[in-house]
């Protein structure tokens, strides 16, 4: 990327990013070349090839400023112009493309052999014989009443009080997070978020044109330190994080951390959402901040994808009671009754004498999962940041310095699709780090592109 191209780019993210607004007057050239680096001959023609794009425009004597009208939105020109490879929207879609000979190890996911077919099965063979209104007719508003109940039961077995009332079914939990982030914020509102996170938490906020900020996760949670002094010098809004099993880390949040992180929310008013989509590989319970804020400034979500199915789609909401009602009227403005058949399906699932039985074989076919996967990777020079207590990740350092983003490319010629470290991270600094699914790492293959990738 040429000099002119860099500037560009950079202004275009401040402006996805609302820090730069209509009618915001521009650094004057002498300004920007100082600020760059760069000579003022190369402001100036950046400068000019945003004129000519309509994204700039000039007041004679007065300088530059940013045009009244704002582009549409392209979620690929919000932040750094990178290798498709290790933006978080290009990852997804190419472990989301179907394929019968890719192996993807860098999926966030479990084998379909591995998921509970048994159970979905007789899950949707009972609702097939429901009541029509099943299979037929919206959802009420929080949604299917029953699974609700089951849900704060299971909430109560992490220390979570809930009443049903307070959960509201959605889509999905990707739905679930987009409804409480369009709830609490508005574009130019800075979040936090850990490095390295779940990538599509980086992907989603983008959409949404807020500030993101990333504090630096150690293997008992955020940085506390780095987390205080962000707060206090950004003031940020809100604060999005996994609990329980950490992704893309493994890592466990401790009750020290967590008891910190609570506080300094608490302090000053930092709204968090707290993902649980992985609580069922847990092992050992960890410490939920929705326990210990008693559902006050702390949303709890989760949903079904990874122990059930991704294709029958359900999540929820556990929200503090003064912010239900707004919830639900953003879930009908933006998604109407949702379905009652995905519910009833889920239902039956987590209610199946199967279903416990079944995770606990899935809990040891990980265990001995990341035994074999770290043993293999270690030939290869690869060691994990952590040895998780549960989980299907693997967060892990590249031998040499090696380029996760460089073996991502050589290693998806060969129909294998990795998950490099970058697209986790803020602050780009995961380069030699890569994400592995030990679920997904049987494949001999895997090992032999790998092998032939490194430098």
């Amino acid at each position: 990327m040429t000099k002119i191209e860099l500037v560009i780019t950079d202004i275009k993210e401040k402006i996805a990013t609302v820090t730069y607004t209509s009618g915001t007057r521009l650094p004057s050239v002498r300004a920007a070349a100082a600020s760059y680096g760069f000579s003022p001959s190369t402001i100036v023609e950046a400068y000019e090839r945003l004129q000519t794009e309509g994204i700039i425009y000039s007041r004679p004597g007065a300088g530059f400023y940013m045009a009244e009208t704002t582009a549409p939105l392209t979620l690929t020109d919000i932040g750094p112009n990178l290798d498709r490879e290790v933006d978080p929207l290009w990852v997804s879609r190419q472990a989301l493309e179907p394929s019968d000979n890719a192996l993807k190890p860098g999926c966030g996911w479990l084998p379909p052999d591995w998921l509970f077919e048994e159970g979905m099965r007789r899950g949707l063979r009972q609702a097939a014989k429901a009541d029509i209104t099943v299979i037929s007719e919206y959802a009420t508003p929080l949604g299917l009443l029953e699974l609700r109940q089951l849900l704060t039961r299971r909430m109560a077995g992490l220390d979570i009080s809930a009443e049903p009332s307070q959960v509201i079914l959605t889509e999905s939990g990707t739905q679930a997070i987009d409804l409480i982030l369009r709830f609490l914020l508005t574009p130019g509102d800075t979040v936090i978020v850990d490095d390295p996170c779940y990538f599509n938490f980086r992907a989603l906020l983008r959409a949404h044109r807020v500030k993101v900020i990333g504090v630096s996760y150690t293997p008992t949670g955020p940085d506390v330190d780095a987390f205080a002094a962000v707060i206090k010098e950004h003031k940020p809004r809100l604060y999005i994080t996994n609990a329980a099993i950490h992704n893309p880390t493994g890592a466990t949040l401790s009750p020290a951390t967590a008891y910190r992180v609570l506080q300094l929310a608490q302090a000053s008013g930092l709204y968090i959402i707290e993902d649980d989509i992985f609580a069922d590989f847990e092992v050992k319970p960890a410490p939920r901040l929705a326990a210990l804020d008693s559902l006050s400034n702390v949303f709890y979500i989760g949903s079904f994808s990874k122990t059930l199915s991704a294709s029958l789609r359900c999540g929820y909401i556990a929200a503090p009671n003064q912010w239900v009602e707004s919830l639900l009227d953003l879930k009908i403005a933006t998604g109407f009754g949702g379905g009652q058949l995905a519910a009833a399906v889920v239902l039956s699932a987590l209610t199946d004498s199967g279903y416990r039985k079944h995770m606990s074989a899935i809990h040891k076919r990980l265990a001995d999962a990341r035994v074999q996967t770290i043993s293999r990777l270690a030939r290869l020079g690869i060691e994990p940041w952590l040895t998780p207590q549960a989980g299907m990740f693997l967060w892990c350092r590249l031998p040499d310095n090696n380029s996760a983003t460089g073996i991502a490319k050589r290693c998806l010629s060969q129909g294998v699709v990795l998950a490099p470290g970058n697209a986790f991270s803020q602050s780009k600094s995961a380069e030699s780090f890569m994400r592995f699914n030990v679920a997904q790492m049987s494949h001999p293959k895997i090992f032999e592109v790998l092998v032939e990738s490194l430098d």
